[in-house]
């Protein structure tokens, strides 16, 4: 009879265990500790060529602009109508009345009914004021105002005058502009351009770098009406022979620009 003998499995124990994990966690750590150094000097020390494309390019940021004169072709006037009454509807009613003249003189001067618009409508209380007294009702005031465009700037007084002998007591405003500003705008851009790149050609000269191009444009400002000029009706119709006097002047067209340019390239 053959015995078979099996030697018992060697177990390892708790304290080998730990001194198995203890072995390990050492090793890790001298691993970390020697590549950490060179990590953080990798980090501190960026190279040179990294270093340089971190810098912003040198460059110029300059403005200029560029102007043209340029006579107005149109004319835009408000006229008012104002009218009182003691009550509301009959201060309205008067108003309608009177306005309605205005219109049809303005149709008889040539203006189309396009270029008339109504701009303001209003209707408020009025009241007399005494020391020691209660406000008392007066009666009502309407006022209507209409803007006109006028594009023959040679019937802008004989307008004016029609239009205050149909009824309009109040004028309000002219000024002047142009139909079309885009002739204007583009000869300001051409002059700003022109203007923006002498500009930059002489910094660079002082600064005694090349002037490599330009990076960025931008524009700013443009045409803008000419604000209206006061321009009060008169008390008394003119002649039929003396029209109201009216110059329209010059008009300013501006274009301003921005531009940025790479130098030292």
């Amino acid at each position: 009879m053959t015995r078979t003998l099996t030697a018992p499995a060697k177990r390892l124990t708790t304290p080998a265990l730990k001194t198995l994990a203890l072995g390990g966690a050492v090793a890790a750590a001298a691993f970390m500790a020697a590549a950490t150094p060179r990590a953080m000097a990798q980090t501190a020390e960026p190279s040179m060529g990294a270093m340089h494309m971190m810098q912003p390019a040198p460059s110029l940021n300059l403005s200029a602009y560029g102007e043209v004169k340029t006579a107005p072709d149109m004319a835009t006037i408000t006229f008012g109508v104002q009218t009182e009454a003691p009550t509301a509807q009959a201060a309205m009613r008067d108003n309608a009345a009177q306005m309605t003249r205005v219109v049809a003189a303005l149709r008889r001067a040539g203006i189309a009914e396009r270029d008339i618009q109504t701009s303001g409508l209003n209707l408020s209380a009025q009241y007399d004021y005494q020391q020691n007294e209660p406000p008392k009702l007066r009666g009502y005031q309407a006022v209507n105002r209409v803007t006109v465009v006028i594009n023959d700037l040679t019937k802008v007084g004989t307008t004016a005058d029609a239009v205050v002998a149909a009824g309009v007591n109040q004028i309000d405003g002219i000024s002047f502009g142009l139909k079309d500003p885009t002739a204007a705008e583009n000869q300001a851009r051409q002059l700003a351009v022109r203007n923006l790149q002498a500009k930059a050609q002489l910094y660079a000269q002082a600064l005694n770098v090349p002037l490599s191009g330009i990076r960025n444009l931008t524009e700013g400002g443009g045409y803008a009406p000419q604000p209206p000029m006061p321009m009060f009706a008169r008390a008394q119709m003119a002649s039929a022979d003396s029209a109201t006097p009216v110059s329209a002047g010059e008009l300013t067209v501006r274009i301003d620009i921005t531009g940025v340019y790479d130098i030292g390239r």
